[in-house]
């Protein structure tokens, strides 16, 4: 039996020393075991599949990862050996079909990665029999990355083998301790069960005594409707009337991203199908059986979609693949534990029974079967980050990238899925053209509504604006946007509130912060960017970005407007594109409109100023702030509002806003100046001073 993933919280620093060490050298050994099915030195180097790089990358990558996080982690300060620690350590994660690499390399000798795994193990062996430990790991300890090695190790353990079971079997060899599970039959007739409505809270605390990645880590509450759920995950017997009806042929079943992956691999069946004489085999690890029918069918995410939409038709009910929400609540169900530490799960789970999947009806959780283990189940939710996510900084790449609504979740673990993997927290996702030891389970319900994006922004100046309007405070200086949006409604105090127009709201902070008082804002802006990321926003509650270090490196950051108490304003809020210099006549009636930092950025400020009156209520207010950046990229020198000489005097902007706006406006007090902070780099930030000035409408 596997060793467990450890409690990180033990009885002493030495109790915490020996369960890490333990850890460490089961997780070591039961890798290099695997990496023992490959029969000769050429297995090392042929590529299972086109799409990854072959299995020497992922027997040195391992080890390297070590190395490369410790040394991040200030554990140790020298590295083993440059080349390795390079040339293993990125190119993970496989390709897309319409996006092949085909560099070569110069892959080292097998025995020469040997060697350099043994001066690894020795290297993190004595790390963890010397590095001060407390009673408790949390992830801020820079020991975290030691237990960081080993997990990622056992996700190996997992994706390794199943490249292995992609090679051609004259690469491979049978071995001792990876003997598949050897009973099967036939199939029972799988049937809907009904699972109840409930709340589902997700999110693994800071005080957890176990491992986990950055993604398990946050809160997230909801509401799951009640459903039905196949009492059985969706067996070889069950998927073969899909393929015998030509299902891989007929297109109303496939998206649009199946269809081309169907295209591509030129698919008729499930990979690990093999047809023979007329006769279905079964792919294992290392060697083929006659088709196991009893076994859950192992696909990817597109072909389960595929065959929910088949099911559909045969059955005329609306079936498709389950939310990681409802797979929480038959998880609920099921009457389950995690996996005990020192006897085998009630599951096919963790290395514990065999080293292949097995009959469905073995494991029974509650009534339904496999609700964890035998193989990976498939959800329909691409992975997202959780309230309150924030990136381990010794590995800030390890979920960020897979929050492209490209990659989605898998719930319950594969027989081969041990320490965090098996753990009921964990948040696995993969592209759905993806081969995991992964299948499903099919649901009867309601249409899921459509997911969140859960992408980061990175364009540059999107992200520096989401954070100004958004973002930190710095240097002491309050939230530009909030400030303008406060000066404002003290402006209106005793005044109609009924609408407003914020002209260049650029991503949205002040447009909301008016709703809050309005019955109405609109929000323009010339860019259709800023536009959509502030409507984005608004309907989905939370958006997220990267800010730029230095260099290529990034920091994330993501905007949750229930924090700011911004939620339930959608009903009051409009976002337009819009030119200023050319509003649209509609745009009217208003009893405040705002235009922050705008007039030194149009082509021609007069067309701004010379219709707000008619735009504005009489006795309604105008605010403009600017810092008066003159500058012809934007604005002609002929069109400048001040800034230069005028018979041999200063004129400055105020003097032209004055100019323009006295005839209808009167100035309410005096100018103001209010600092504005813009964040570019970690280290470099763009401090202003902003005129501020309100004018009534007479």
């Amino acid at each position: 039996m596997l060793t467990r993933t450890p409690r990180l919280r033990a009885d002493s620093s030495d109790q915490l020393r020996e369960n890490l060490r333990t850890y460490f050298h089961t997780t070591f050994d039961s890798y290099e075991s695997l990496f023992q099915l490959l029969s000769k030195d050429e297995s090392y180097y042929i590529k299972p599949i086109p799409l990854r790089h072959p299995l020497i990358f992922y027997f040195g990558h391992t080890a390297t990862f070590f190395i490369n996080k410790l040394l991040l982690a200030g554990l140790i300060s020298e590295r083993i050996h440059p080349g390795f620690e390079s040339v293993f350590a990125v190119g993970v994660d496989e390709m897309s079909w319409d996006d092949l690499d085909d560099s070569h390399y110069s892959w080292p000798a097998v025995d020469e990665v040997r060697s350099y795994r043994r001066l690894v193990r020795e290297r993190v062996d004595m790390l963890i029999r010397e590095t001060p430990l407390p009673e408790y790991l949390k992830p801020e300890h820079p020991a975290w990355a030691i237990v960081m090695g080993i997990e990622h190790e056992r996700i190996h353990l997992e994706t390794s083998s199943v490249l292995m079971r992609q090679h051609d079997l004259k690469y491979l060899r049978t071995h001792p301790a990876w003997r598949p599970w050897t009973r099967q039959g036939m199939p029972p007739v799988n049937v809907l069960q009904p699972v109840a409505a409930g709340i589902v809270n997700l999110g693994k605390r800071e005080e957890d005594p176990c491992y986990g990645w950055d993604n398990e880590y946050g809160r997230h509450q909801a509401e799951v409707p009640a459903f039905q759920a196949a009492r059985y995950l969706t067996s070889h017997l069950e998927y073969l009337a899909f393929v015998e009806d030509n299902g891989y042929h007929r297109d109303e079943f496939w998206d649009e991203e199946g269809w081309g992956w169907r295209h591509y691999a030129q698919a008729t069946h499930p990979t690990f199908w093999v047809r023979r004489h007329d006769q279905w085999y079964l792919r294992l690890l290392s060697e083929e059986i006659p088709m196991p029918w009893d076994w859950p069918v192992e696909v990817n995410c597109l072909e389960a979609r595929a065959f929910c939409r088949w099911k559909s038709q045969q059955t005329g009910e609306h079936v498709r693949l389950p939310s990681e929400d409802e797979w929480y609540r038959l998880l609920a169900c099921s009457g389950l534990d995690e996996v005990p530490a020192h006897e085998p799960a009630n599951a096919n789970l963790h290395l514990d029974h065999a080293a292949s999947s097995c009959p469905v009806q073995t494991f029974r959780h509650g009534d339904f079967y496999d609700v964890v283990g035998n193989v990976w189940q498939w959800t329909d939710t691409p992975i997202y980050p959780f309230e309150g996510f924030q990136v381990h900084p010794v590995y800030d790449d390890f979920s960020t990238p897979t929050f492209d609504g490209r990659h989605n979740l898998i719930k319950g673990g594969s027989w081969i899925s041990t320490g965090n993997e098996s753990r009921w927290a964990s948040r696995y996702a993969f592209r759905r053209h993806f081969f995991q030891h992964a299948g499903f389970r099919y649901v009867e319900g309601a249409s899921l509504e459509p997911a969140r994006s859960s992408r980061y922004e990175s364009d540059q100046l999107a992200a520096q604006y989401l954070e100004l309007h958004y973002g930190d405070r710095y240097w002491g200086v309050d939230n530009f946007p909030k400030a303008v949006a406060d000066k404002a409604l003290r402006a209106m105090a005793g005044r109609p509130c009924h609408s407003a127009l914020d002209v260049g709201c650029a991503t949205g902070r002040t447009t909301l912060e008016l709703a809050k008082k309005f019955d109405h804002v609109t929000g323009v802006d010339f860019s259709a960017r800023f536009i959509d990321l502030a409507v984005q926003l608004m309907q989905e509650g939370s958006l997220h970005y990267t800010l730029v270090d230095e260099g290529e490196l990034v920091t994330y950051r993501d905007v949750i407007l229930e924090r700011m108490e911004l939620i339930g304003l959608q009903h009051k809020v409009s976002f337009v594109q819009g030119d200023a210099c050319n509003l649209k006549p509609i745009l009217t009636g208003y009893d405040l409109i705002v235009a922050a930092n705008l007039i030194d950025r149009l082509y021609q400020p007069a067309l701004f100023l010379r219709d707000l009156h008619d735009r504005l209520v009489p006795g309604g207010i105008l605010l403009l702030t600017s810092p008066y950046t003159w500058m012809e990229e934007h604005t002609e020198r002929r069109h400048w509002l001040g800034g230069y000489k005028k018979d041999g005097e200063s004129y400055r902007s105020l003097d032209g806003l004055k100019a323009w706006l006295s005839p209808h406006f009167r100035l309410l007090g005096e100018p103001e100046d209010i600092p504005m902070v813009i964040r570019e780099t970690a280290r470099k930030f763009q401090h202003t001073l902003v005129q501020v000035t309100i004018w009534e409408r007479l």
